[in-house]
């Protein structure tokens, strides 16, 4: 049975996103260098791995309660739609200290517009406009593209085609959670969210991993 999520307080998530590993011994080598021990920078690695996690457990947790209440029409989708639209600046906050401000705003405004796009994605699903729901998954890989393209852009250990191709995974994996809740199926859909759940979690790592190999020194 899967444990609940785990829950890191902003001011704790925002320090092992920078990288600060706990306080330790150090070691002294024949040559009279301090140097930390290897466990501390397995530990930084591990406490960043664990801060992404937590953001893209929000992440799919918030678009799961999104969908749930679209399809549902029961006026809660607003407050969950906002929340989820929170949880975008977050994602674009934590790479702040490695790529600066301007990179941050920029995967904030590209993952703002993935949400708002999914927005139109289950709306127009639940109408039954395959016209709309058209436009809306076109734009909707389009915008995948551009954020592959951008992380890529900035850390050469995040290939473009392999962001890209868990990006169009998470895509098809969502596309398939909202259907499988509109047709009422619920089986296929609890089977769906486990996927959704398991491959953030692969995206997390692969983005963790990214950063801890571009800035060894800071993790």
């Amino acid at each position: 049975m899967r444990t609940s999520p785990l829950r890191i307080p902003l001011a704790i998530l925002a320090g092992a996103i920078v990288g600060c590993a706990s306080p330790g011994t150090v070691q002294t080598s024949d040559a009279g260098v301090v140097e930390m021990e290897p466990a501390l920078v397995r530990r930084g690695t591990a406490d960043l791995r664990l801060a992404m996690r937590s953001l893209w457990t929000d992440h799919v947790v918030w678009t799961r309660q999104y969908i749930v209440a679209a399809t549902a029409g029961d006026g809660s989708e607003q407050a969950a739609s906002r929340r989820l639209l929170r949880n975008q600046e977050d994602i674009g906050n934590a790479i702040v200290p490695y790529y600066g401000s301007a990179a941050g705003a920029r995967l904030t405004d590209l993952l703002k517009q993935h949400i708002l796009i999914a927005v139109d994605v289950v709306s127009a699903a639940k109408a039954g406009d395959n016209a709309k729901l058209t436009d809306a998954d076109r734009r909707w890989h389009d915008n995948a593209s551009e954020i592959a393209t951008f992380l890529s852009g900035a850390n050469p250990h995040w290939p473009r085609q392999v962001l890209l191709d868990m990006l169009n995974e998470h895509l098809t994996l969502t596309t398939r959670e909202a259907t499988s809740r509109l047709q009422r199926r619920w089986e296929d859909e609890v089977a769906t969210y486990d996927k959704v759940f398991s491959q953030a979690m692969s995206m997390a790592d692969a983005l963790a991993e990214g950063i801890a190999k571009q800035f060894p020194e800071r993790v």
